[in-house]
């Protein structure tokens, strides 16, 4: 008779062979080895100078300001979009959900030129808005439209796949006893996909403030304006602008950044451990 150990919260185990430790342990270093390198280039002692210089301060707070703008559009798009794919029928939702997709399988560049195609002086809808004098490219708003083109699609899928998990049901049910659609969304809709939403949004805003290729080529790379804080490193590697000790201190700041933000969205994931 075979005997399955259970695993320290009772869930068996299973079976997986020793030898795999071998690979799993080497893909563990690819992962972990780079960034423990970047850890031990960060000068201690000048750190905090590093980080509070003139410019890593400018990018830094662009970075803020415009993630979290670019967030508050995703939700505000994001949240009807993902409720359209989960409440269609099946070919619709694939559809929609492979169309929601693509931007996160594009390199960021071709973001970029895309939004450059479509907002540009002579793209789709940039000659319209020039001739009311609306410039987009190359300002702070293309920083935040930008941003929007590649976060979204982690609201959105993180969105549409709780409310897939929940169900119908209880809405349903209020439906019966009378509820209408605003307050069937209200009280039961999005309560019951909270979990989903927040860690989509916070997935959305490490996103939007980790953007790079879509923002150097449709916002540009000017200090103050929209030079956030991945192109800040950029330009600091390549010789300008801030030094490579910032440039560090600014790579370890989104690190950690990265780190809570897998931190706050394992502290809201159903049934995650506590």
């Amino acid at each position: 008779m075979t005997v399955i150990a259970p695993g320290r919260h009772g869930q068996p185990r299973g079976f997986v062979p020793l030898a795999l430790g071998v690979p799993a342990v080497l893909g563990l270093a690819v992962l972990v080895v780079p960034l423990t390198a970047l850890v031990g280039r960060v000068d201690g002692a000048t750190l905090w100078g590093d980080i509070t210089s003139p410019t890593a301060v400018s990018a830094l707070g662009l970075s803020l300001v415009t993630g979290a703008l670019a967030t508050l559009v995703c939700i505000v798009l994001g949240i009807p979009l993902a409720l359209w794919i989960a409440r269609s029928g099946p070919r619709l939702a694939g559809v929609l959900r492979a169309v929601v997709t693509v931007p996160l399988v594009l390199p960021p560049m071709v973001g970029g030129v895309a939004l450059l195609f479509l907002l540009g002086r002579n793209g789709w809808l940039g000659q319209w808005l020039a001739v009311v004098g609306v410039r987009l490219p190359f300002t702070t708003a293309a920083v935040v439209i930008a941003q929007t083109f590649v976060a979204l699609p982690f609201l959105v899928l993180a969105v549409e796949g709780a409310l897939r998990a929940t169900g119908t049901g209880y809405e349903q049910a209020a439906a019966a006893l009378g509820a209408g659609r605003w307050r069937i969304l209200w009280r039961i809709t999005l309560p019951l996909a909270a979990p989903g939403l927040i860690a989509g949004t916070v997935l959305c805003f490490a996103r939007a403030i980790g953007e790079f290729g879509a923002t150097a080529l449709f916002a540009g790379n000017a200090p103050g304006v929209t030079q956030t804080m991945p192109l800040a490193i950029y330009t600091a590697f390549n010789g300008a602008g801030v030094s490579q000790g910032t440039a560090v201190a600014l790579s370890l700041l989104l690190l950690v950044t990265a780190l809570a933000v897998l931190l706050a969205v394992r502290a809201w994931r159903p049934g995650a451990t506590r």
